[in-house]
């Protein structure tokens, strides 16, 4: 048995990682035809090619380019008309943002639990969670494997409820056969510097409805509506357009997509297939069989028993040690500060205590995600997707070598 890294031994895997975003020639030739076109804001045509790319990439009629995926959740929602004080259900493991948008249109986050296997929003707990106050559910493709959206529509339909699908991690993600985005209301897409197609920053909505596009595009564009005239505001809206050069960028990530997308979905299958030999380890379920993930991340459920009682974070620090780096991921979302302690509430008072008085989600308790986030889950960032075979095997060996060599991590 060969002494773990940790301990001084020779580490499993010596190679680096793939580089994100890709050194591709492809990015500089676009940005220097935005830059020689004289035209880097509104009225340009990389950002009208970037959103036709996603729409036809995704199946989806309409599409407005954002700012952030942060502010992609924000539009979708009002655009498919959640007001002030109603009730928008979200999961707690996922970004802040799938909440904190939910509170920048005066809605209250209402938390509820995910499936301890797909680590995705729990069908089966939703409807306990409907009030007459609920207006929306918010299904995040977590790590970009697809929701359970079948599920997920029948209760939203049956109860007069919306659906935003946040996409941040998902581009490309086949659920049953169809891309996510355009499955409910409207789908929102995140651009940033980690995501699996970037410009830096950006964000996209997506969706099949004429008239939440009508509404994403005038809230998005300082409350034009598109059959009017330049100066004739008719929605509250922002200026949350997106840059020619982010568009462009945009265009080549989208073009070299479908390859990194088969690259990661292969290396993730072989590494579900090689974790067989792992007991205690599972990669993150499908929600159906069919199911293609964009593996955004490489998510795992981790059994401390199986390791002998061995902490989750103490086996990443061995793991680390072998060149596989991992990280813990979310807390529950509800045990953020500005949930569970209401900081700053005097500057930035959320819909909660006016709507729905005195709302404590130190209460909150989601068992699947607490278990995932304390102690049995973690994941791998998303350009370990995009190495080869071999890679998966460091990973899975590396794992092996700990498993087989748990009295040198008990001993130190």
């Amino acid at each position: 048995m060969a002494t773990l890294a940790i301990n001084g031994g020779p580490k499993l895997r010596e190679q680096g990682w793939p580089q994100w975003p890709p050194d591709d020639p492809g990015f500089l030739e676009n940005l220097k035809a935005v830059l020689d076109s004289g035209v880097w804001g509104t009225g340009g045509e990389w950002t009208q090619r970037a959103t036709q790319m996603m729409c036809e990439f995704h199946g989806a009629q309409y599409g407005v380019a954002l700012s952030s995926g942060t502010t992609a959740l924000d539009v979708a929602l009002r655009s498919v008309g959640v007001k002030p004080g109603s009730e928008v259900i979200v999961p707690p493991y996922t970004f802040i943002a799938t909440a904190s948008s939910v509170i920048s249109v005066g809605a209250i986050p209402i938390f509820v639990d995910i499936d301890p296997d797909t680590f995705n929003l729990d069908p089966t707990k939703i409807e306990d969670a409907i009030t007459e106050h609920t207006s929306a559910i918010i299904a995040v493709h977590i790590g970009g494997s697809p929701a359970a959206m079948d599920e997920i529509m029948a209760i939203a339909r049956a109860h007069g409820l919306k659906v935003v699908e946040d996409c941040a991690q998902a581009h490309g993600a086949i659920y049953k056969g169809r891309r996510i985005g355009a499955i409910g209301d409207a789908g929102a897409f995140s651009f940033q510097s980690s995501k699996n197609v970037t410009s830096g920053e950006g964000g996209m909505v997506l969706t099949n409805d004429a008239d939440v596009f009508s509404r994403s595009w005038s809230i998005h564009n300082c409350g034009r509506v598109p059959e009017g005239e330049w100066y004739d505001h008719r929605v509250m809206g922002w200026n949350h357009r997106l840059t020619q050069f982010q568009g462009a960028l945009i265009c080549r990530c989208m073009e070299l997509l479908p390859e990194q997308f088969e690259r990661r979905a292969r290396n993730g299958d072989h590494l579900r297939e090689r974790l067989q030999e792992i007991e205690g380890i599972e990669l993150q379920k499908l929600t159906d069989p069919s199911n293609v993930s964009a593996f955004h991340l490489y998510i795992f459920k981790y059994d401390a028993a199986a390791f002998d009682g061995l902490s989750r974070d103490r086996f990443l620090q061995a793991l680390a040690a072998e060149g596989i780096g991992a990280a813990r991921g979310y807390n529950p979302l509800y045990r953020e500060g500005v949930f569970a302690d209401n900081v700053h509430m005097d500057e930035f008072p959320f819909a909660p205590r006016y709507y729905a008085g005195d709302v404590d989600y130190a209460q909150v308790s989601c068992p699947a995600c607490e278990h995932i986030c304390d102690a049995g889950g973690f994941w791998m960032p998303q350009r370990y997707g995009l190495a080869d075979e071999q890679a998966m095997d460091d990973i899975v060996d590396a794992m092996i070598k700990i498993r087989d060599n748990l009295g040198e991590l008990k001993e130190a």
